[in-house]
C-alpha cells in the first residue's frame, strides 16, 4: 500500500511540473562553462526536474547497495555463533509459510 501512494504522488508531482513547464514556454538564455545558448524554459524546466530525479535516485540506490554489501559482509560475532537464525519463532515461521 505504501508503494501505491509513492506512485500517487510521483504522478501529481509529474503532472504538476507537466503544466508548470508547459505554461513557461518563452526562450531563456542558459549559460554553460564553455558558452551560453538560448533554450524555451519549458525544456530547461524538465531537465533540471529530470537531473534532480536521476541524482536522487543514483544516491538512494548506492546506499541501498551500501547496506547489502554491509549486510552480506557482516562477520558472526563470537566463536559460537552460525549463519542459522538464533530464534526458534522465526524458524517455525519460515517451515510455516515456506520461501
Amino acid at each position: 500500500m505504501k508503494s501505491q501512494w509513492y506512485l500517487l504522488a510521483g504522478f501529481i508531482f509529474t503532472i504538476i511540473i507537466a503544466i508548470f513547464a508547459v505554461l513557461n514556454v518563452a526562450p531563456v538564455e542558459v549559460n554553460f562553462f564553455f558558452g551560453t545558448g538560448e533554450w524555451p524554459l519549458v525544456l530547461v524546466i524538465l531537465f533540471s526536474t529530470l537531473m534532480g530525479i536521476v541524482i536522487a535516485g543514483s544516491i538512494g540506490v548506492y546506499q541501498v547497495v551500501l547496506l547489502k554489501r554491509k549486510m552480506h559482509h557482516k562477520q558472526p560475532e563470537g566463536p559460537n555463533k552460525s549463519d542459522k537464525p538464533q530464534d526458534e519463532n522465526l524458524n517455525k515461521l519460515d517451515e510455516k509459510h515456506g520461501p
